[in-house]
């Protein structure tokens, strides 16, 4: 194969200079006339794989983005990480619902030349590769804007595209552990304790669709895209809303404190007789009624509890106090209770309970997609209601390649004999599942 590319695409083609966010695919006005998602007309190249940059242009998906993901010959590493049923990875069906695979080796000669051209044809490209590699790729964000300077560019790493650790590899529980998180995570006496989620990542993956919304307005003002630099690092210690702020005022890092309040009581997890229950009291009006609730008015009126400071410091007298009242019903009771007298507190779900919830169900977080090869499979789907959209897309995650002929087709003209050339010397390698 020589240097000759596909014939109606010329890489250092015509400059994309218009003011539409999308020069290809304008985007629609969202009306409830034409019930169009927020993010219609959007085209994203994704490069991003595992889980911060997968989630991020998911939820932009979910909103109508059409988010191309580039995946190399092998897929991304989550397609063979379990749980597993019928061959699919249930984190990778997850995490790329409502996107469109494209299989390409980036090493390959004639890789760099193909993504210059795809990204003349789309508003966004997201990666996740270590700082520098994207660049050593021929694919980084000075040689794609150069092409289309409204481009705008999301690198999402672990800590940043600059600093003294920028070339750090970083995976969450890493991130969790410099980020103070875990240091302020687990009971008081005990060991620093990770949060139950991949947390850092999720972080980032809110930041980079926020952070891809953000630039899409500006460009949308001025007609310039950008590079936009989003380090797990930074946006979980961004996330460290209250421990922040009282370090900034006192100085002194946060602490552990289990399932208690750094600084208000009672507000914590509290047992009662079939189990355990959340209370969250934070004012004197809110403790007054939960005393006369357990049927020990007197606190009120002591002076140990006159002020949410001093009752943090009597903590566990109350915590007697509200058990000895709690473990005589059980949980569904006293959530009632506290629920009639105005007072906060819930039961503790697991994930099940919470996602097979009557709440749950009535808010739609699980979508039913219709994928052949999990029969009834249900995705997430991102949170917000809008009022004047269309309901959010729901489509199952890509087979591996799904969409390379159609999309190279489509995007850049490619016939099928290019195809066949293209195939033959390997720059979609032999994983590809034709469309």
């Amino acid at each position: 194969m020589g240097n000759e590319y596909f014939p109606l695409i010329h890489v250092l083609g015509s400059m994309q200079t218009s003011l539409q966010i999308n020069s290809g695919n304008p985007m629609p006005e969202s009306t409830e006339k034409t019930a169009s998602r927020p993010l219609d007309g959007i085209r994203i190249l994704d490069f991003s794989r595992v889980l911060a940059g997968p989630l991020s242009t998911a939820l932009l998906a979910d909103l109508g983005a059409e988010v191309i993901k580039v995946e190399p010959p092998t897929g991304d590493d989550y397609r063979v990480i379990g749980p597993m049923k019928n061959g699919i990875s249930s984190l990778f069906t997850a995490l790329n619902r409502n996107k469109k695979s494209l299989t390409l080796d980036l090493k390959h000669p004639q890789a760099a030349q193909t993504i210059a051209a795809l990204a003349q044809q789309v508003d966004v490209v997201v990666e996740n590769f270590r700082p520098g590699v994207a660049e050593r790729l021929g694919v980084g964000p000075e040689a794609l804007r150069r092409i289309n300077p409204g481009l705008v560019y999301v690198s999402v790493s672990g800590f940043g595209q600059t600093g003294p650790l920028s070339h750090q590899p970083a995976y969450d529980i890493i991130v969790q552990a410099m980020s103070g998180l875990m240091e302020a995570t687990g009971e008081a006496d005990g060991p620093p304790t990770m949060v139950g989620e991949a947390v850092s990542d999720v972080i980032a993956g809110l930041f980079a669709s926020w952070a891809t919304l953000a630039a899409l307005l500006q460009k949308q003002r001025t007609g310039e895209g950008q590079h936009v630099d989003v380090a797990m690092f930074d946006t979980t210690l961004s996330f460290l809303v209250t421990a922040v702020g009282r370090y900034i005022f006192t100085g002194q890092p946060a602490g552990r404190h289990g399932n208690r309040h750094a600084f208000s009581a009672p507000f914590g997890v509290y047992r009662a007789a079939d189990g355990h229950f959340a209370l969250a009291v934070l004012n004197n009006k809110l403790f007054a009624t939960l005393v006369q609730l357990i049927g020990q008015p007197a606190l009120a009126s002591d002076a140990r509890f006159a002020t949410d400071e001093l009752r943090s410091a009597h903590e566990p007298v109350l915590a007697a106090a509200i058990e000895q009242w709690a473990q005589q019903h059980p949980v569904a009771e006293v959530v009632r209770q506290l629920e009639a007298a105005g007072v906060p507190g819930g039961p503790l779900w697991n994930t099940a309970q919470a996602l097979e919830s009557e709440h749950a169900q009535a808010r739609g977080l699980l979508r039913a997609v219709d994928d052949p090869r999990v029969p009834g499979l249900r995705v997430p789907t991102q949170p917000v209601k809008f009022g004047g959209a269309a309901p959010n897309k729901a489509e199952p995650a890509p087979a591996l390649g799904e969409h390379t002929d159609a999309l190279m087709a489509s995007l850049l003209q490619c016939s099928a004999e290019r195809l066949g050339e293209l195939r033959a010397a390997g720059l979609f390698g032999n994983a590809l599942a034709a469309a």
